[in-house]
C-alpha cells in the first residue's frame, strides 16, 4: 500500500507537470512545427526540404519567423496536457471495471482514443490559427497581426465554424495515433522494466527511451492527417469543397508522398519532445527533468539557429 500511494500523483501536479514541460517544449520545438508547416502547405516548391527552409526562413524572416503563431499553444498547451492525461485516466476507468485485473492492451488504446477526443475542443482552433499565422512568410503578405487579431477576424467574417474549421481532420488525425502513443509507451515501459522489478520504478533513461519511441510511431501514424489538416486550415475559401477534395487533390497534383511532406522535420522534433512529455508526469522530479532536458534540446536548435544567422549576414 506504501508503494501505491508513493505512486499516486495528484491532478494538480499533473496539471503543472504538463504545462512546464509543454512550455519548455514549445519554446525548443515551435521552430520545426513552423518548417513542417511551411513544407506541408507550399503550393510550389519554394523550399527543397527542412534544412532549405530553416535557411531561407532565417535569411527573410530573422530567428523569431521560426517562432510565428506560438502564442496560441502557448496559451493552451497546459489546459491541453491536463485534458490529455484526464482522458486517459477517464478511459481507464471506463472500461477496467475491475481494477485488480490489468488493463488490456485493447483498453489502453481505446483510452489513448478517448484522450485524442477531448483535446481536440483545445487543439482544433488552436491549429487553425498557428497555421495561419506560421505560412505568414514575409511583411508583405501579413495578413493578421497575431493570434488575438487572427481569431476575432475568422470569428467576425464566417463565426464559429471558420475557427473551429479542420476540427474533423484533427480528430481523425489525433485519436488513433494518441491511443497508438499510449498503447506504445505504456507497453515499452512494460519491456523495459528489468525481470522483478516494478514498472513505476522504471529509470529516467529508460522512460525518456519509451515516451521517444512512442512519439516517433505517433507522428509516424499522424503525418498523412496533419498534411491534409494544415492544407484544409490554411487554404483560401473555395479552394477545397470539402476534407475528401483535399486528399483527391494533393494526390493528384503531388502523389502520394505528398502525405508525408515535413516527415524529416516531425521525426527531428518528435523524439525528445514525446520523451520528456511523458517523463513530465511519470518522474517525482518532473520540473527538474522537463526543464532541464527541454533547455539541452533547445540549445542545439539555438546553435544551428545562430550559425544560419550568421552565414546568411
Amino acid at each position: 500500500l506504501g508503494n501505491k500511494s508513493d505512486r499516486r500523483v495528484s491532478p494538480l501536479k499533473n496539471f503543472l507537470a504538463g504545462g512546464v514541460g509543454g512550455v519548455c517544449l514549445l519554446f525548443a520545438g515551435h521552430p520545426l512545427d513552423t518548417i513542417k508547416v511551411r513544407l506541408q502547405t507550399q503550393e510550389c516548391v519554394v523550399y527543397r526540404g527542412t534544412y532549405d527552409c530553416l535557411r531561407k526562413t532565417v535569411s527573410k524572416e530573422g530567428i523569431f519567423g521560426l517562432y510565428k503563431g506560438m502564442g496560441v499553444p502557448l496559451a493552451g498547451v497546459t489546459p491541453m496536457m491536463a485534458l490529455n492525461f484526464f482522458g486517459f485516466g477517464l478511459g481507464k476507468e471506463l472500461l477496467q471495471s475491475d481494477p485488480t485485473i490489468p488493463i488490456t492492451n485493447t483498453q489502453i488504446y481505446l483510452a489513448g482514443m478517448l484522450a485524442g477526443v477531448f483535446t481536440t475542443v483545445i487543439v482544433a482552433p488552436g491549429e487553425r490559427i498557428k497555421c495561419l499565422l506560421q505560412i505568414q512568410s514575409s511583411a508583405s503578405q501579413l495578413k493578421y497581426a497575431g493570434p488575438v487579431d487572427c481569431a476575432l477576424r475568422l470569428y467576425k467574417e464566417q463565426g464559429i465554424r471558420s475557427v473551429y474549421k479542420g476540427a474533423v481532420l484533427t480528430l481523425i488525425r489525433d485519436v488513433p495515433s494518441n491511443g497508438v502513443y499510449f498503447l506504445t509507451y505504456e507497453y515499452l515501459k512494460k519491456f523495459l522494466t528489468p525481470e522483478g522489478e516494478c514498472v513505476h520504478h522504471l529509470s529516467t533513461s529508460r522512460v525518456l527511451l519509451a515516451g521517444g519511441i512512442a512519439g516517433m510511431l505517433n507522428w509516424l501514424i499522424a503525418l498523412p492527417a496533419d498534411v491534409l489538416k494544415s492544407n484544409y486550415q490554411t487554404a483560401t475559401d473555395g479552394r477545397y469543397r470539402g476534407l475528401r477534395d483535399v486528399l483527391k487533390t494533393l494526390l493528384r497534383e503531388e502523389g502520394a508522398h505528398a502525405l508525408y511532406k515535413g516527415l524529416s522535420a516531425v521525426m527531428l522534433r518528435a523524439f525528445p519532445a514525446n520523451a520528456v512529455r511523458k517523463h513530465t508526469c511519470a518522474s517525482k522530479t518532473f520540473f527538474n527533468i522537463s526543464t532541464s532536458f527541454a533547455y539541452c534540446h533547445k540549445n542545439v536548435y539555438y546553435r544551428v539557429l545562430v550559425k544560419l544567422y550568421k552565414l546568411v549576414w
